[in-house]
């Protein structure tokens, strides 16, 4: 992308045209069929807790699938539900009812039942497909479906203590087993003839600023963030082993383990357990990763804890944070123990995968790089205006995966998608570089004595101390009722916490940064608030600002 050293806050232009795509377009059939054709039939596609599953076996399963939806009477652009952990069950059948036409729904395995309770009745599903262990969230849900999920007509359970097919179901609702329904298909090959712009699935935003909203994506955008993103960026090869602590559902891992390494033929390992330093240590000794996705507070763990393995027992070759900006103290030392540097970038659910990253040969710590080619940013103003150089702006983005809308909310849907321009809801100013730096969300900003202090600037200062695991800083009043900069720490060891301690971290922050930004009170605490997708709740740490 060409661009200046300085862009004088006006937008990015792109000169890396997307890739042009058929209009008639199934991504799946695309993907899986594209896969044999090269002869990777028999090569491993996925390895989970049960082993090693083919191309060849992927395709047959999905296939499989496929018909079972038809034999169910689920019908193209009708919609599926699906809460599982991440084995091959996952891309079989989401694979499986893009590539019949039906439209997928991956829903966070972290949820409450409230939440599942209004994905159900907003999404209006046919059927839900979920694992064993997560099926307890969903039985009061199923049993009163009438009030609740009126047009759920099947559930598939996966794993070893699914029903079979003949079991009695208390809530007179038919329940079938993922592996019964699987081997009694018939593999028919037969792919929905679906456009490009055929809805192919939605994505639920996280809700933690109310309701979660369905983002509604095509089928042409799962191919457009393999060509414009991981093909240049990451340059994949087949003979890559890809893992990702994001899990399927969200859309940074369903670019990370599945739609990218299944674009060259990789392999990519499942972990159906929750992601921590000791589990994916154990993964790591067991496999050969070479494409590791992370996100920032797994970094900075991984870095902490006394199971993570030593520099010669990984295999490293690319390394990727996204979620959340990457501090640039853990950036360093990652790169510093492990030889490889982390890409930072940022993507969302609403433009699917990553826009803004850095990249080989590019990478600046404490930025979060430069445009994706095939994408467009630029900073404007609370009055949408296009910022002065060096001024911090709300981040809108240009590119052709953006979602098509919010399901069922015309009002978020017009202030999100303005045109062909997307809102982030971040805050950043770009250097002198070009490069982005990250300042906070919209709603983290703090004014202090009338100038903007970003949190995210502040934590970054923190995290360069030694004793320092995690921080985040927030808004906070003190006696007259004025907004000064709070700080929440999680200490490598709970111990050494003690006002001595509070005072040294003021005083690094000082030395960092122009002093009025340092933090005027330091909380520690044994852990911080976080959604289901690991990101630091900020806005309950404020809340015990303005109620306590």
């Amino acid at each position: 992308m060409a661009q200046a050293a300085a862009s004088l806050g006006r937008a990015d232009h792109i000169t890396h045209a997307a890739p042009e795509i058929p209009r008639v377009y199934n991504f799946a059939a695309d993907i899986l069929s594209s896969n044999l054709a090269a002869g990777r039939a028999n090569k491993v596609a996925f390895i989970d807790s049960r082993g090693s599953w083919t191309y060849g076996q992927l395709a047959d399963r999905a296939a499989r699938f496929g018909a079972a939806l038809r034999a169910k009477g689920v019908r193209r652009e009708e919609r599926i539900l699906i809460c599982m952990l991440d084995t091959i069950d996952w891309p079989t059948a989401f694979l499986g009812a893009l590539k019949a036409g039906v439209v997928a729904i991956p829903v966070n395995t972290l949820m409450t039942e409230a939440d599942y309770e209004f994905m159900l009745a907003d999404s209006r599903v046919t059927m839900l497909v979920v694992s064993d262990a997560l099926y307890p969230k969903f039985e009061k849900l199923i049993a009163n479906r009438q009030n609740l999920a009126p047009d759920l007509k099947h559930v598939v359970v996966s794993g070893a203590d699914a029903p079979s097919a003949d079991a009695p179901s208390n809530d007179k609702l038919g329940h079938d087993s993922f592996e019964d329904l699987i081997a009694s298909a018939e593999p028919e090959d037969y792919t929905a003839p679906t456009t490009r712009d055929d809805i192919a699935f939605w994505l639920y935003t996280s809700g933690s600023t109310g309701k979660p909203k369905g983002a509604v994506h095509v089928h042409a955008s799962l191919k457009l963030t393999n060509e414009l993103y991981a093909a240049p960026t990451l340059s994949l090869r087949e003979s890559d082993v890809c893992y990702s602590v994001a899990k399927l559902f969200f859309a940074y891992g369903l670019g990370n383990a599945l739609t990218f390494p299944m674009s060259v033929g990789a392999t990519t390992v499942l972990l159906d357990e929750r992601p921590t330093p000791d589990s994916v240590s154990a993964l790591l000794r067991k496999h050969p990763v070479t494409v590791f996705y992370g996100v920032p507070t797994f970094y900075a763990a991984f870095l902490a804890s006394q199971a993570a393995l030593a520099p010669g027992d990984v295999k490293f070759r690319r390394c990727v944070s996204a979620g959340e900006a990457l501090p640039e103290d853990v950036g360093i030392r990652w790169r510093d123990k492990y030889g490889c540097d982390i890409f930072d970038g940022i993507g969302s659910t609403e433009m699917l995968h990553i826009f803004l990253s850095n990249a080989p040969g590019a990478v600046k710590y404490g930025t979060t790089g430069k445009p994706v080619p095939g994408y467009e940013l630029k900073l404007i103003d609370d009055h949408g205006q296009e910022v002065a150089p060096g001024e911090m702006g709300e981040l809108l983005i240009r590119g052709p995966s953006s979602a098509i809308m919010y399901w069922n909310n015309r009002e978020q849907s017009r202030r999100t998608f303005m045109g062909e321009w997307t809102r982030s809801g971040d805050k950043y100013v770009q250097d002198e570089d070009g490069y982005y730096v990250y300042c906070g969300r919209n709603d983290d900003m703090l004014k202090v004595s009338g100038l903007y202090v970003s949190p995210f600037e502040v934590e970054g200062a923190l995290q360069t101390h030694v004793d320092v695991l995690e921080c985040a800083v927030v808004a906070w009043l003190d006696a007259d009722g004025l907004i000064k900069p709070k700080a929440f720490i999680v200490l490598k060891d709970h111990s050494k916490a003690c006002d001595e301690l509070a005072r040294l971290l003021q005083d690094h922050v000082k030395a960092k940064l122009a002093p009025f930004k340092y933090p005027r009170w330091i909380e520690f605490r044994p852990d911080l608030p976080k959604t289901a997708t690991g990101k630091i709740q900020r806005f309950r740490l404020r809340m015990e600002a303005t109620t306590g």
